[in-house]
């Protein structure tokens, strides 16, 4: 998974470092603050992707004493870095486009050069976004599908941009190249607040997708001797799932039995969920369970098997 991560940040670096440069380069020459507004967008993507790469390497490192669980959480703090990064660069697009409707200064018309770079910038960065996703799916780094979410969001920005200049170039008039810098960075806001609200959910021990806990009932169904699965609880690990259960059986049965009852529940659990990082199950004389105070049981409303 390291090395995928590593591929993938260095894609991004290399794709966004030349779509930066070329946007940057454009933009000053055309005259065009929107595609100077997309550049800087596309320099905070390199960025990003450096975050991305030393992360990779933090995860890779092997548990100790001090983080028995491994630092695969690394993954969520730095979405939650990015996302402060990605906000910082909207922020700062959207006072400079403030600054820029309302300045005095003379508006002259962006150059053709402006739409060429633009055009160019929206091919690659969709392949950049369709790659960044596909790899963050098949690793389950949630860190990789946030850029693949930011790099589809950079689509929708260079969109944004032709169109302004569309406009500019039809209408006559240089106002429509602030206004769609105006657009961008309230975009690039939007998109950092939805990622920083995203990587809460790990960072606070929950599931993106909470159908997980249907998954382990109903592997929990196909073991004979176990009943009332109690008290599940699941939290995210580096995009894999660290599951916790009890469950009852007949008080009656030797310590090896249970041992194996437990053991075929983890089985089944694993076929049905093959994304696990660990999984602990507590075997209970049946009727013998606590009141509940945290996780969820069977019987809740939401899980209850429709017949």
């Amino acid at each position: 998974m390291e090395r995928q991560i590593l591929r993938a940040s260095y894609v991004s670096i290399l794709g966004n470092g030349i779509l930066s440069v070329a946007k940057l380069v454009a933009g000053f020459i055309s005259g065009s603050f929107a595609v100077v507004s997309d550049g800087i967008d596309s320099a905070s993507d390199v960025a990003v992707s450096a975050v991305m790469a030393v992360t990779a390497k933090i995860m890779g490192r092997k548990p100790n004493d001090r983080y028995v669980y491994g630092y695969a959480k690394a993954e969520s703090i730095a979405t939650k870095i990015l996302s402060m990064v990605i906000f910082f660069v909207g922020a700062q697009m959207f006072i400079s486009a403030i600054r820029q409707f309302f300045s005095d200064e003379p508006r002259m018309m962006p150059e053709i050069i402006a739409v060429y770079v633009t055009v160019f910038s929206i091919v690659c960065k969709l392949l950049l976004s369709l790659y960044q996703t596909w790899m963050g799916k098949k690793t389950g780094s949630s860190m990789l599908t946030a850029n693949g979410i930011n790099m589809r969001n950079d689509v929708i920005i260079s969109l944004s941009v032709l169109a302004g200049l569309f406009f500019t170039f039809v209408l006559g008039m240089p106002i429509f190249d602030s206004i769609t810098a105006l657009l961008v960075s309230c975009f690039i806001i939007r998109s950092a607040i939805g990622i920083f609200m995203d990587s809460n959910v790990e960072l606070m021990d929950g599931v993106k997708d909470v159908s997980v806990y249907q998954k382990i009932f109903e592997a929990i169904e196909r073991v004979e001797g176990v009943s009332n699965p109690h008290r599940v609880r699941s939290r995210s690990i580096g995009g894999k799932y660290m599951i916790t259960l009890d469950v009852e059986a007949d008080g009656g049965i030797t310590l090896s039995q249970a041992h194996s009852l437990a053991s075929k529940v983890e089985q089944n659990i694993r076929e049905n969920i093959p994304e696990v990082y660990d999984i602990v199950v507590h075997v209970e004389p049946i009727g013998t369970s606590p009141e509940d105070v945290f996780g969820v049981k069977e019987s809740d409303s939401k899980f209850k098997r429709v017949s």
